[in-house]
Formats: C-alpha cells, structure tokens, sequence
C-alpha cells in the first residue's frame, strides 16, 4: 500500500472492465488507486488511460511482469478474455499479488487446478466476482433457504433464458469459439451454477449433459433468406435484411471501445452469428447430482424472445419459485446489464399443505439487479463488514462454478457423466 492505498493494476479493457476503472478511480479513490493498465491493443489502452484524471502507465501483455515490478501493486484486476485469465492470475500470485477476476475464474480443468495448487503454494487469493450473489432478490432467496424455510431441499428446476439481443451478442464475439470462453456452459452459465451452490450451500459431485446448435447456424440465416451474408455486420450486404445486425459505426460506446482500435490488433466485435466458426452450443440441458442429495436440472437458451430466469426449489416442507425478468442488453451498448425490470421478478412460497404465498421482493440500483454496487462496496471498501450470507466468493467458489460447465461439456463431448472429484485430483481447494 501507499499512502494507506490499495495499489490496483488492470489487465484487459473490454467494456466489463470499465466498473472496475471507474471504482478504483472515482468511486473509491479515498482508499484505491490505480497505478497500472495492461492490453493486448494499444488504443484501447490510450482511450481508457486519456479518461483518467492522471494517465497511469501502460503495458502490452508481453510486459505483464515489467508492469508488476515497476508498479508495485497489492492487487491485479483480471478482465481478460476468459481463456487468459489463468495466465494472468498465476503470474501475479507467483509475483506476490492478491487477484480479482471476472467471472468465469478460467475455461477448462487443467487451468483450474493451475490455479488452486499456486493459491495454496503462495498463499494468496483469489476473489471472483459473482455479482449475482449480491443484487437483493437472490440474497432474501439465500435467506429464505439458509432459514429452512422449505426444510431440506431436494431438488432444483431452473431455465436460464437469454434473448436474441443478448444471448445472440455472445455468438458474435470471441465467445463463440469454445477454445476461448469455454463455451455458454463456463462463460455464462458459470453465474448460474455458483447461484445454485451459493444458495444450497453444497458442492456439485456428478453433471451430465446434453448440448445443440439449431439457432445460430448457417442453416437457419440462409431459411431466413440471408444466404448472402458476409462475415461481419459492418460490410455485410444482408445488414437491412437481419434482425441480428450490430451496427458499431452507429453505436458511440462501442465505435470508441471497438471499431476505432480493431486496426490494433484484429479483432472484430461484429461478427456474424451465424458463422461456420462457431463451435459453441445455443442450447443446454443440464443435470447436476450434489454433495447432500439434491438434484438440479438446468436450461440454459440463447435465443429465446424473453431476458430473465425461472427457478424452483423443492424441499420437505414445501416450495419456493423466483421469476426473474431482466433487461435485454448488448454488451458494451451503454444499457445496465441485468437491470430487474420492475414488477416482473417475483417470490412464491408455497408451504407444504397450504397455499401459495408471494413474498415482496426487495429491490436495488445498478447493474445485475443491484448486485455491482454492493459487490464493489465489498472489493475496495478497507473495512467491507462482516458476511453473514457467504457472499464472497473464493477460488474454491469459483472451481466449483465452472468445474459444472467444464463437466458439462466434457459430458456432450463423451455422452456419459462426468464426476467432479475426478476433475479436481485431489487438489486442495481451501474452503
């Protein structure tokens, strides 16, 4: 620390890095203070840098251990793509740093397992920032199931639904390819499994699943009559004709993020959907066995015409159902993303022999229902409190998280189930 500072440094300025920019920066500057950003693509990193109060040095990726040794931070923010957080997380963990990492903590077992044996080597941390867990409709869900409200818990039924605005801005992106984001099952899903276990309080032991792409096929736009399209929205000549079009000529947050630097290093964020690259799944059906019993089966849709969630829980007293209907949004576009739209996201109770209850639901500001800023009060406040409801999320949290969707994907590969344990050989996790 300096000055009784927190010294932050950044890797990665994708538009979900920005909240950490601004927390750091102008939320929190009393007690944080940026001294460092890092990027692949050197315009992003001048756009960033030149909104800043006082320029902070930059560094590419190749610089990544110049950057810690000059700047001296306690803690890296990873906002990387997906399947470079490990790099990145590992490095600063060997180099004497704390870590904080957007969701997913990595993509695959191997990298996981990476990154457990040096936390516990090195004895640093790892939060991982699964904002879910703080907006106020799933923390009085935690509640609810901690009190015993349904008694034991048996079983979980739950549909993730992702609309074609959002669900379909994850095909246009470097998502798409499973060798960077893991597939929907880690990079998106892995929010979804850390609710469930979060809420439960158990781990995940055994998942089976089954996976397709019947949307966002080439198929399916050339039914649509787009057979001329091309591979980008920008040049393409179906683009009056698709409904999936992203203009980022149009759109000033992502011409400025994007379109300005992709001379920089390649990268284009308006890929078309429907490209024969994709190799990720539209739809998912998971069924997950845990620790104590219970049983959940999930649904996950990218292309449905509704943004939001359904869940039930079924316990030996009765039943809790959640609907949650949230904003639709592109990343980076300027919308809150996971905004609760009000009056569509509910609470049932319905007790054992008895009839059903709807609770009031609790309501906040900001991103993911209210979640990012009390999740940020968490991360650089000096003295964030006490957590009672285990909000703060650990490697060991984030493992198990996406240690579900690697074995989900694992088990659509393989056609059979995969265990858990077997992914982990017997690394320590410290609970």
């Amino acid at each position: 620390m300096s000055n009784g500072k927190t010294r932050y440094v950044q890797v990665g300025l994708g538009s979900r890095s920005g909240m950490y920019t601004k927390a750091i920066t102008q939320t929190y500057p009393d007690h944080a203070e940026l001294v460092g950003l890092c990027d692949r693509n050197r315009g992003r990193m001048e756009l960033v840098s030149g909104k800043l109060e006082a320029p902070v040095p930059m560094y590419g990726p190749d610089a990544f251990d110049r950057m810690l040794a000059e700047t001296r931070p306690d803690v890296v923010v990873v906002t990387s793509m997906d399947v470079t957080h490990s790099d990145y997380i590992l490095r600063a963990m060997e180099l004497g740093c704390d870590v904080i990492t957007e969701k997913p903590m990595t993509t695959d077992d191997a990298r996981c397992r990476s990154i457990l044996q040096t936390a516990a080597a090195t004895g640093r941390s790892v939060r991982v920032t699964f904002n879910y867990r703080y907006s106020p409709p799933r923390e009085q869900m935690k509640e609810m199931l901690a009190a015993g409200t349904i008694g034991e818990v048996l079983s979980v039924d739950f549909a993730w639904m992702l609309d074609t605005r959002h669900g379909a801005d994850y095909f246009r992106r470097w998502h798409g390819e499973r060798a960077n984001s893991g597939s929907l099952l880690v990079h998106k899903a892995t929010h979804h499994f850390d609710l469930v276990n979060w809420w439960l309080g158990d781990r995940p032991e055994e998942v089976f699943c089954h996976g397709s792409r019947k949307y966002y096929t080439p198929q399916h736009a050339d039914a649509m009559g787009l057979s001329d399209r091309s591979e980008r929205c920008l040049d393409c000549p179906a683009k009056d004709r698709c409904r999936f079009h992203l203009d980022l000529a149009g759109n000033a947050g992502l011409k400025s993020l994007y379109l300005d630097h992709e001379h920089e290093d390649g990268y284009f964020r308006d890929r078309c959907v429907f490209g024969d690259r994709i190799d990720i799944w539209d739809t998912m059906s998971v069924s997950v066995r845990y620790r104590r019993g219970a049983l959940l089966n999930y649904m996950l849709h990218a292309y449905s015409p509704v943004e939001g969630y359904r869940i039930a829980f079924n316990g030996t007293k009765g039943r809790i159902e959640h609907v949650c209907c949230e904003n639709t949004y592109i990343s980076g576009d300027g919308t809150i993303p996971g905004e609760l739209q009000r009056g569509n996201t509910t609470i049932t109770l319905i007790p054992e022999f008895a009839q059903p209850q709807a609770i009031e639901v609790r309501t906040g500001k900001g991103g993911h229902g209210g979640g990012d800023p009390k999740l940020l009060d968490d991360l650089f406040l000096p003295t964030p409190g006490a957590d009672p409801l285990g909000q703060r999320a650990s490697q060991a949290d984030g493992a198990y998280s996406i240690l579900i969707g690697v074995a989900a994907a694992k088990s659509i590969d393989a056609g059979s189930a995969v265990h858990i344990p077997q992914l982990l050989q017997g690394v320590p996790l410290m609970e």
